[in-house]
């Protein structure tokens, strides 16, 4: 591989998991949401003809609910979850956030509280707005303004922290009480259920894709690239393609920077380890340095072949996302980004048959943001 990629094939990869999973109640809840709509699935022929295959199917997260990132899928139905556990678990029928909020309101005063680099935390924001809550909302020191004041535009309160996302994690945490609630997407020793949650919601993702493959009237996908971070939305993907009784099941690659291989470093260990800071990239959702202890068990069974890559891929990948139609952030253009990598390298041949890749196979990618830095995305894409 250049000096750019690191790609380590999974010796520990099954085609099929044990275990519980996910069933389709997230998704039910958010098609009864207003404002819901399916993500766009876009047909990508450039990118197909570049990384040499039949096609490319990109699923544009880049409008959720009005914000410009996947995650409100997850916090939503994390929220709500939480907070139906605490009125004992059943509240009256529903149909809009002013009904929700009126159900929950017995619960005030609340505060939510998460850390972030960015679009879980505008999203938590969001979440506790609409239902009239309080938010916290804990960013690492280097995350782009345009995100901060993005979460500050939800009406959240927002701490700086002086370190990385990780410090912000451990600082946030500190705040759990009884009238205020962590809404996080990473898990640890203790927490681990409302993470599981989240990785519940993103699974509509993958639900509507079904729809929309069946619409198009070709439902095979040969293979699908998902970005890491902690390994939330990696999740979601392996219990999507990994769960029986499945008959066709694609092969999933795992991206991250270079510079926050947290996953990749675990799976050539074997078990979970930290990637040393500074996790500075412009892949800012994914500069992550300890994996998600509810995530970790899951991918790295169910994942083909971790790649870590350099940040001038996931400039390409913008580009070339671009061309074909979709704006997709930073963070969002990784999962591309890797298929780049892996597919323009000298060892790419290698690859295409570890991958099984033919010039006939159907790839899936989720571009999981838009613009998040419309300045950072002027400037890399132009």
């Amino acid at each position: 591989m250049p000096d750019d990629t690191i790609a380590f094939p999974n010796p520990q990869a099954t085609s099929q998991l044990d275990g519980e999973f996910p069933g389709s109640e997230a998704f039910d809840f958010h098609r009864k949401l207003p404002g819901y709509r399916q993500s766009p699935l876009i047909d990508a022929p450039g990118i197909a003809e570049a990384l040499g295959v039949g096609k490319v199917w990109v699923k544009d997260e880049s409008s959720r609910f009005g914000l410009p990132a996947f995650k409100f899928l997850g916090a939503s139905w994390a929220v709500y979850r939480v907070l139906l556990e605490r009125v004992g678990g059943a509240i009256e029928p529903w149909q809009t956030f002013d009904d929700l909020k009126e159900r929950f309101a017995p619960l005030k005063p609340l505060t939510f509280v998460t850390a972030t680099d960015g679009n879980h935390g505008r999203a938590v924001a969001r979440m506790a707005h609409r239902l009239g809550f309080a938010a916290h909302i804990f960013v690492p020191r280097e995350m782009a303004q345009a995100r901060i004041d993005a979460i500050q535009g939800e009406g959240a309160d927002v701490t700086i922290v002086d370190g990385s996302y990780d410090d912000a994690v451990t600082q946030a945490a500190a705040l759990a009480a009884d009238d205020t609630l962590v809404i996080s997407d990473t898990a640890w020793e203790g927490y681990t259920q409302i993470p599981r949650w989240i990785m519940e919601g993103y699974t509509t993702i993958l639900r509507e894709l079904d729809d929309q493959l069946a619409a198009a009237g070709d439902s095979r996908v040969d293979l699908v690239a998902a970005q890491m971070g902690v390994g939330g939305l990696a999740t979601a993907v392996v219990w999507h393609y990994r769960r029986p009784p499945l008959v066709d099941r694609p092969k999933i690659v795992g991206v991250e920077p270079l510079a926050a291989d947290a996953i990749l470093r675990s799976a050539q260990a074997g078990r979970m380890v930290e990637a040393p800071g500074p996790h500075t990239s412009i892949m800012a959702g994914l500069c992550c340095g300890v994996p998600s202890v509810v995530a970790w068990p899951i991918i790295a069974k169910g994942i083909d072949v971790f790649v870590a890559i350099a940040d001038e891929w996931a400039r390409e990948a913008m580009r070339a996302l671009a061309r074909a139609g979709v704006v997709s952030g930073e963070t969002g253009a990784a999962g591309l980004a890797g298929l780049l990598a892996l597919l323009s390298g000298p060892e790419r041949e290698q690859y295409r048959r570890l991958l099984g890749l033919t010039p006939g196979s159907r790839v899936v990618v989720i571009s999981t943001e838009g613009a998040t830095d419309p300045v950072a995305y002027q400037r890399i894409v132009g």
